[in-house]
C-alpha cells in the first residue's frame, strides 16, 4: 500500500519502505503511527511489529511530480532491525530519483552515525533527528557529525524549552503534540526556539500547537505562520532540469495506477 497524499505541512507525500516501530523516548510515548496500526488494522496485518516492504521501493519512480517526501513516516528509518543491505536500498532509490526531495527522521541517532560511513548522502536527502525535550539534545551533536547534506531538528512534540546548538543545522520544526492524551505546549518555549533559529540564520517552520486533533490549536505563532524552508534547489528548477535529460518520459514508462492509493 502506498501513501502518497499527505496532511503534515512540510512535506508532499510520505513513503513507508517499512513500517513498525518501537518506544525509545518520551516523544513516543502517544505515537500517531501506531495509532494509525490500530485504527486501519486491515491495511497492517502485523500491526505495530518492524515490517520491511521491499515491494514499495519503486514507488518513487512512478510519481512523475517532484515532491517532498518524508520516509518512513510510519516507522524509523534506522530502527535496530532495519537490514543494511534494505537500508542502502533505500538510499539507492533516494539517490536514484533527484527529481524528489527526502526527508528522513530519526530517534536513533547512534545507528544513524554508526552507519553513516556507510551511507553515500545524496544531495536531495535532509537528514533529521527528534528532539522534544532538552535532555535529547544530545542527539543534535549526532547528526552534526553525519555526512547529510542538509540537517534538520524536528521538535515535536515540543515537551518542554530546548536551549539548542543550531551550527551545522539547516531547519529547524516546531510542534505541539495532538491526540486524545495530548501534553501542552508552552508558547514561551516556541517563541525561544524561533528567536534562536532567526539569531542562527536557521530557517524555522511552526507546524502546530496540537491538541486533541492536529489542527486544534491551529498554525498561527504571534499573528502569522511560519513555513521557512532550508535554501536549496526548488523543486521547480529541478524538474526543469530533469525534464531537459527525458526523466520525464523514462518515468512515464513506469507509471502505476496503483501507486495513488491514499490511506
Amino acid at each position: 500500500m502506498a501513501n502518497v497524499g499527505t496532511a503534515i505541512e512540510w512535506t508532499d507525500a510520505t513513503w513507508n519502505p517499512t513500517t513498525g516501530c518501537n518506544k525509545v523516548s518520551p516523544g513516543c510515548k502517544h505515537c500517531y503511527a501506531e495509532r494509525i496500526t490500530e485504527r486501519f488494522s486491515q491495511h497492517f496485518p502485523q500491526g505495530f511489529r518492524f515490517t520491511l516492504h521491499p515491494e514499495r521501493l519503486l514507488e518513487p519512480y512512478r510519481w512523475k511530480k517532484p515532491k517532498r517526501v518524508f520516509v518512513n513516516s510510519m516507522s524509523d528509518l534506522f530502527h535496530e532491525q532495519m537490514p543494511i543491505s534494505f537500508l542502502l536500498e533505500i538510499f539507492r532509490v533516494m539517490r536514484e530519483t533527484p527529481q524528489h526531495t527526502y526527508q528522513v527522521l530519526t530517534k536513533r541517532h547512534k545507528r544513524l552515525l554508526e552507519l553513516d560511513s556507510l551511507i553515500d548522502w545524496p544531495k536531495n536527502v535532509w537528514m533529521g533527528v527528534s528532539v522534544e525535550n532538552q535532555k535529547y539534545t544530545a542527539r543534535v551533536a549526532f547528526l552534526r557529525q553525519t555526512g547529510a547534506k542538509v540537517r534538520f531538528l524536528s521538535c515535536e512534540p515540543l515537551l518542554g524549552p530546548l536551549e539548542l546548538n543550531l551550527e551545522g543545522i539547516h531547519w529547524v520544526i516546531v510542534g505541539g503534540e495532538s491526540g486524545p492524551d495530548h501534553r501542552p505546549i508552552n508558547p514561551t518555549w516556541v517563541r525561544s526556539i524561533r528567536d534562536q533559529c532567526q539569531s542562527a540564520g536557521v530557517p524555522f517552520f511552526f507546524k502546530q500547537w496540537g491538541g486533541r486533533t492536529p489542527k486544534s490549536g491551529g498554525r498561527l505563532l504571534d499573528g502569522r505562520t511560519w513555513d521557512e524552508f532550508p535554501q536549496t534547489d526548488s523543486l521547480t528548477e529541478r524538474q526543469a532540469r530533469l525534464s531537459r535529460i527525458g526523466l520525464d518520459t523514462i518515468e512515464n514508462t513506469i507509471r502505476d495506477p496503483q501507486s495513488d492509493f491514499v490511506l
